[in-house]
């Protein structure tokens, strides 16, 4: 038999009933292709994104450039943690705007306060540098034994150096004025075992060109802020410092505790500011430390 087709219910749908179930589907067509290209469009801004090059901030020990015509200032602060005085010069450098060194000693970290003065510097490169001044401050001060013993030095200072996460490898010797770097190895005899030892692990040793000295049976300043800028300039003048244009100076935390002080550190580098020649740096910037 022949004829025109018929239709059923279950069989080939007419047309319309495919129009309507098209017109159905057709948005979740439209959204499934509109996150394709929203993904796509991810992926490439995210592709792009990890192209973009992350500013790196200053690294303790980077190499900057000198200007010839400043004259560079290191203040290096030694025997930290030593509160009050290590919290009032940190106040005082910070109020100023000026850098310095903290050369720290592991012993002093004895208690979580004082550790976390020890992080405090450290984290706040590159305003303050974190040193090594050793663990025991030479066998607490026995600086003969711990010279003529030059591995139990060597031992104290690489433990002070692992104990506070020193970021640098620059030492200062405890009571001991001695200079290790390039070409340099100078000092009192009595050190000079433990400074080649040194000199062989690439380790750079700052001694001091001028001391803001202790007042003796006191944990006060010996100089008035007036004296010691005036001391400064001298060596200035007459280029007597180990650096050209370059002075470092040398004093302790404990003699700026009280407010007293903490006056006369701050009227001494509002003194120093007054020569647009004078620039404070960390001791990571000293010639000696950056020459390779």
């Amino acid at each position: 038999m022949t004829g025109t087709p018929i239709f059923t219910g279950k069989q080939n749908p007419p047309m319309n009933i495919f129009l309507k179930r098209g017109l159905a589907i057709l948005p979740l067509g439209l959204v499934v292709m509109s996150l394709m290209t929203s993904c796509k469009g991810k992926d490439e801004k995210a592709s792009k994104d990890s192209t973009k090059v992350v500013a790196k901030g200053p690294t303790p020990g980077d190499t900057i450039s000198l200007d010839p015509n400043k004259r560079y200032i290191y203040l290096t602060w030694d025997d930290s943690p030593q509160p009050p005085g290590t919290i009032m010069c940190k106040r005082v450098f910070k109020d100023q705007g000026i850098k310095a060194t903290f050369f720290s000693v592991g012993l002093n970290m004895f208690e979580p306060s004082r550790k976390r003065i020890i992080d405090s510097i450290r984290a706040a490169y590159p305003e303050f540098l974190l040193a090594n001044h050793s663990h025991s401050h030479g066998f607490k001060d026995h600086y003969k034994d711990f010279y003529t013993h030059p591995d139990s030095a060597i031992a104290d200072l690489m433990l002070a150096e692992k104990e506070m996460n020193i970021p640098v490898h620059i030492i200062r010797l405890p009571g001991s004025n001695s200079w290790v770097g390039k070409d340099v190895n100078k000092g009192p005899q009595s050190a000079k075992q433990v400074r080649d030892r040194l000199d062989s692990m690439g380790y750079k040793v700052i001694g001091w060109d001028l001391e803001w000295e202790q007042k003796p049976g006191t944990k006060t300043p010996k100089q008035s802020a007036t004296e010691m800028v005036d001391a400064i300039n001298k060596r200035f003048d007459q280029e007597y410092t180990t650096e050209p244009n370059a002075i470092v100076i040398l004093s302790h935390d404990r003699l700026f505790g009280t407010p007293q002080y903490a006056d006369s550190l701050a009227r001494f580098i509002t003194l120093l500011k007054q020569d647009p020649r004078n620039v404070f740096e960390t001791i990571d910037h000293y010639p000696l430390v950056m020459r390779k």
